[in-house]
Formats: C-alpha cells, structure tokens, sequence
C-alpha cells in the first residue's frame, strides 16, 4: 500500500543578473565559485541524519551539468522531461514526466521520510511552472549585480505572494567575486 502523506513542498533556486537572465547557450554567463559552492551546500546539506535532499531539473538543465559532476552528488536526482527514456539518464536519476509527478513521487514512501528538501534548479519554464504552482514554498535567488548576454531568464513572480524573509544559515550581504557584486534573497509563500 503507498502512503501518501502531505504535499511535498518544492523551492526553486537560482541566480539572475538585473536582467533576469540565468544562462547562455547552456551555461552560467558569470563565474562564481563561491557562489556555486554555497548552492552546492545548501542543496546537499541536511538536518536529519539519513536523509537528502533532491534537486529536480528539466533535461537541458541536467545536460548543461558538466559530465564529471553529473549527477550532482550527495542528492537525489530528478529530470524532467517527456522525450528521454529512463536509460538515457543513469540508473540512480530519477525521470518524470512533469511536476505533478514530482510532488507526488516526494510525497509518497520511501521518499517522503528519505528527503529533506526539494530544489527546482532549473530551467526557466521548470522554474516558471514551480512559482506558478501551489507546491512553491521558497525561492532562493541570487542577485548579480551585472548584466550578461542571456537566453534563458527567471520568472517575474508576485512579490505580494512571496515575500523577502531572512534566514540565520544565508549571508544576505552583498558578497563580491571575480570583480562581481551578488546577494543571495530568499522569498517565501508562508510565514516563517
């Protein structure tokens, strides 16, 4: 019998530039590795002994993850996409159709007590169907404080909606690297 607990709740992450965009071509437009390693970070670090967190991506966005860290470690992957097959992706990534499977998947055993969080982690029409949907509880947006020649751009969402919250474990200073000024801003559909 599948229990089916409460509906996972999902948040997106990503950084723009003051033009919304998030990529080029398949690629981040900047350089930031300190930026990269805190994404890394808070994607894989977890609470509760025994648990992980997922990161749920779009196909092109999976493909875009250089080959030697693909997947990304330490989480549980999720592609989402309806033209790849399950063996064009490794066996310990997880293929689905669309988000509503996702958070049905994340809201049934084993995964309902295996994973912590879930991140979108891209692209724009996964990050634009998360924000739009009631699933969004987060989102964990980095700032950059230049404009890039972009391709690919993060949603506008409803800031009456998500409202800017401060959390103890995020540097919400202005961070500077490689000559580039960010902030990290995290918005939430509910209260804290």
């Amino acid at each position: 019998m599948v229990v089916s607990h409460s509906c996972r709740k999902l948040h997106c992450i990503a950084a723009m530039d003051i033009n919304r965009g998030i990529g080029k071509s398949g690629n981040l437009p900047w350089f930031l590795p300190k930026e990269l390693k805190s994404f890394a970070k808070l994607t894989s670090n977890v609470k509760c002994d025994g648990k992980q967190n997922a990161v749920i991506m779009g196909r092109l966005t999976y493909f875009s993850i250089p080959e030697k860290v693909r997947p990304l470690k330490n989480r549980l992957n999720i592609v989402l996409s309806t033209t790849l097959q399950q063996n064009d992706l490794p066996e310990n990534v997880i293929l689905l159709r669309n988000l509503k499977e996702v958070v049905e998947k994340l809201s049934t055993e084993p995964y309902y007590n295996l994973i912590e969080n879930a991140f979108v982690i891209g692209g724009s029409s996964v990050y634009n169907e998360t924000i739009q949907s009631s699933f969004c509880q987060r989102i964990y947006l980095t700032e950059v404080a230049s404009s890039y020649e972009c391709d690919t751009f993060f949603p506008d969402f409803d800031k009456q909606i998500f409202k800017e919250i401060s959390l103890d474990d995020i540097n919400h200073d202005v961070q500077e690297e490689n000559c580039v000024k960010y902030q990290v801003h995290v918005y939430s559909s509910e209260e804290k």
